[in-house]
């Protein structure tokens, strides 16, 4: 009598994956075969903090709803609430928006010592309506404006900071920390392996914990500043690279704390050292045939190209504060340091606003190099974004390009200051369109406020000039 096997079901390919599944029941294996506990349910606010709920992984597989108020979503960095101005204006019943789950960013918590799970959510209103002035929403409006005309946008983020040892008191400047040399970091380390090297076992851990989130990292350089470090990540999808630079920041500070120093996104955290940036590369792709649209047939730039360079240099003034959204913010943007105070344009110059790397045709792109460290990334890929698209629906030429240096002359031709950012993104009408009214509203009531609780700050330079000489 012969043997018989039973033939063993192949194991699903999804129960293996470090991020995503497809649906509600692939979570519930996926969290059961780890022995998930506990599902954070997280949503990015205007700032890019991590807001949302904590919950059994049972009760999330078993369809429970959720919902955060949405007064939470129009308070200040400092969790103030500002007062109604403008076009500004609470719910008048602080109602309730829904989380949706994006089922494709289920990851762990790596850094938990329980085992943790994460998932980002939309927010959707009572009829199911997405929530205009919410971050993730205001990408995916931008990208809505693309797929319309049959293109889709890739880009590729740079994510500068600084580590700096633990500071309690505010009051007190940051200082760098101490290496695995046992001396304090200095600056001029830029793409040095040995300065990389000070912080072997924390950067080991950034990388640890990224490879269990399924977080691609591309490259991992040291920059200028004194511990100050860049990020590379592979180009894609907006949403997609979005959501990685928001799970990057958690994951980087959480590595930074395990070793008993602070990772900070700060525009300008110390003084006298470069800024941090988050540059964005961009490009635009056709959606039927692949092929990339900033270039012609014959290889050379086509005019869409142009446009969007037109659009960037028109409308990226009016959109700063979605890109530099902080008082900090302009500390960066200043003459004679590494950050560009202009909306020039030139090829492979680092001293303009928009940078044309060297490439073949396929990989023609544009450098957006305005943007700081501490934007909200779905924000500041909206806003750079948009204006390209602006530049290639209305037609706008840009100027020549320039291969001089063009952030050392002391002219700013940006908004030089949070509050008139603000003014000129609310006076600008095309936004009211591609980010809606909503969005531009509640946005610009917010920064007011932060402005308001700024000034209530007296600072070290206020004492040191004005206490004995007025």
């Amino acid at each position: 009598m012969g043997r018989f096997r039973l033939s063993e079901e192949p194991r699903p390919t999804f129960l293996d994956s470090t991020r995503g599944v497809q649906s509600m029941a692939e979570a519930a294996q996926w969290l059961a075969i780890r022995g998930i506990d506990d599902l954070e349910c997280i949503t990015p606010d205007l700032a890019g903090v991590a807001r949302g709920k904590m919950m059994p992984a049972k009760k999330f597989t078993g369809n429970t709803s959720l919902a955060l108020p949405s007064a939470l979503f129009m308070h200040t960095i400092s969790g103030e609430y500002p007062e109604e101005t403008g076009e500004f204006r609470y719910s008048p019943n602080d109602g309730d928006l829904k989380l949706v789950p994006d089922l494709s960013t289920l990851s762990l918590v790596p850094w938990e010592s329980d085992p943790t799970a994460q998932i980002i959510c939309d927010l959707v209103d009572t009829t199911g309506a997405a929530v205009g002035y919410t971050p993730r929403n205001v990408l995916k409006r931008v990208l809505a404006l693309y797929e319309n005309r049959g293109w889709q946008p890739i880009v590729a983020p740079e994510i500068e900071f600084y580590l700096v040892s633990k500071n309690v008191d505010p009051d007190y400047p940051l200082t760098p920390p101490t290496g695995r040399s046992g001396r304090q970091i200095q600056s001029g380390q830029a793409y040095s392996i040995g300065g990389v090297n000070e912080f072997d076992e924390l950067i080991d851990d950034i990388y640890h914990f990224s490879e269990a989130q399924g977080l691609e990292i591309d490259t991992l350089i040291h920059e200028d500043g004194a511990a100050q470090l860049e990020i590379n990540l592979r180009h894609g999808n907006p949403i997609e690279l979005a959501d990685q630079v928001f799970m990057f920041k958690r994951t980087i500070r959480e590595a930074a704390l395990k070793h008993g120093i602070y990772a900070t996104f700060m525009a300008k955290p110390i003084q006298g050292q470069p800024g941090s940036a988050m540059h964005i590369h961009q490009s635009v792709i056709d959606q039927r045939s692949g092929q990339n649209i900033f270039s012609e047939a014959d290889g050379t730039p086509s005019k869409l190209f142009y446009n969007f360079i037109g659009g960037m240099q028109r409308y990226v003034p009016a959109a700063l504060i979605m890109m530099a959204p902080y008082v900090n913010s302009y500390r960066r943007l200043t003459y004679g340091m590494s950050a560009p105070t202009n909306n020039a344009w030139g090829y492979d110059n680092r001293t303009t606003a928009f940078r044309v790397p060297t490439s073949d045709a396929s990989g023609r792109r544009v450098e957006n190099r305005l943007p700081s460290s501490d934007a909200n990334p779905y924000l500041a890929l909206a806003a750079s974004l948009a204006c390209g698209y602006l530049g290639m629906a209305e037609g706008l030429e840009p100027d020549q390009p320039t291969d001089k240096t063009v952030n050392e002359d002391g002219v700013i031709s940006l908004p030089r200051g949070l509050l008139e950012a603000v003014a000129a993104f609310e006076a600008e009408p095309a936004f009211h369109d591609v980010f809606s009214r909503d969005f531009v509203g509640t946005y610009a009531g917010i920064k007011r406020g932060e402005f308001e609780t700024f000034m209530q700050v007296i600072s070290p330079w206020e004492r040191e000039f004005l206490l004995l000489s007025v």
